[in-house]
């Protein structure tokens, strides 16, 4: 197979370079944007980098009959809107999967409003949507991912809009600054509030009481002894969802440490957190689309309780193509 790289204003004038030199058959490997050459590079200016290849030994002649066959759906007719797709921030796969999804007679101008109703179709499994509230949810995780935060975030919502008291759980014998800061919001609010620094305190709490329960648990490993006893007692309960906080900026590599480190908690949902700090939660999203579990909140900035949505198929679809350019994507 014979490779190619080339550098252009638009994924448009790549994808037009590439079949030029290497023939209508040419597969689209990648697109990236990267620094542009030289002065511009220098003021921030940025190009496209694709990454083509096609399936002839290097060197070899490529002379093309003036009749022009028809190309194969994947490899030719929506060979742009991939790259525009994966330009925009889209992991490859997805991107492929959301441009088959486009039907035929759309294809030759699919508009941003399609685009995002395509993507929100194939994002569907990943929103949890607007679901009732287990017995108690739980939320756990790494350190500085702002599990407290969207605790008090939910709590604030739901009082506001539904005037629903839900009990508040500091599940955290380590850090007293995170148990009296889940306490200032549970006072505010005016939600019950309980401290669980053990597992037996912790199995007390989620026994008594009838207000659904959200417990704040520490931000350390889950192999710590304690930890490990505490994130027990919610792993076995039926009764309890356990959710998975991950900032959204988050690596592929840390995301799956993190995600086999707990998997002993057995996990159900995925919250997302941080969005304003990402500059694309497309990694983070293709790593959890691996795990097959939904995601249930997504978060941004530290307002309590506005920066809060439940997530559902066209926020995360909003949420991978927010820098997406707005004009009309064409398939050939």
């Amino acid at each position: 197979m014979y490779l190619k790289r080339y550098r252009k204003s638009s994924v448009r004038e790549a994808l037009r370079a590439a079949r030029e030199e290497l023939g209508p058959e040419a597969l689209v490997l990648s697109t990236e944007l990267v620094a542009a050459a030289g002065w511009r590079g220098w003021l921030g200016q940025r190009e496209v980098q694709m990454t083509a290849a096609v399936d002839r030994p290097t060197g070899v002649s490529v002379d093309r009959p003036a009749v022009r066959e028809r190309r194969p759906a994947d490899t030719g007719l929506r060979a742009e809107l991939v790259a525009r797709l994966v330009a925009s921030g889209l992991d490859q796969a997805l991107a492929e999967a959301v441009a088959r999804a486009i039907p035929d007679r759309e294809c030759r101008g699919a508009s941003a409003a399609g685009l995002r109703r395509a993507l929100a179709a194939e994002l569907a499994p990943m929103a949890a949507g607007d679901e009732a509230f287990a017995r108690a949810e739980v939320f756990i995780g790494p350190p500085g991912v702002g599990k407290t935060t969207t605790i008090a975030k939910i709590a604030a919502r739901e009082r506001a809009g539904a005037g629903r008291l839900l009990g508040m759980v500091a599940a955290d014998g380590f850090r007293a600054g995170a148990v009296e800061q889940l306490r200032i919001y549970a006072t505010i609010i005016g939600a019950p509030f309980r401290i669980a620094r053990t597992a037996d305190e912790l199995e007390k709490a989620l026994t008594g009481g009838r207000q659904t329960l959200l417990v704040d648990t520490a931000g350390r490993s889950p192999n710590d002894a304690a930890v490990r006893d505490v994130l027990q007692v919610v792993g076995r309960r039926r009764s309890v969802r356990r959710h998975l906080v991950l900032a959204a900026d988050t690596s592929p590599a840390s995301a799956r440490r993190i995600l086999d480190a707990y998997a002993e908690t057995r996990p159900d949902r995925f919250v997302i957190t941080k969005l304003d700090e990402a500059e694309s939660v497309s990694p983070l999203l293709a790593v959890l689309r691996e795990r097959g579990l939904p995601v249930s909140y997504i978060t941004a900035d530290q307002r309590v309780p506005e920066d809060l949505e439940r997530a559902t198929p066209a926020l995360l679809a909003m949420a991978l193509l927010r820098d997406a350019p707005a004009a009309h994507a064409r398939c050939s």
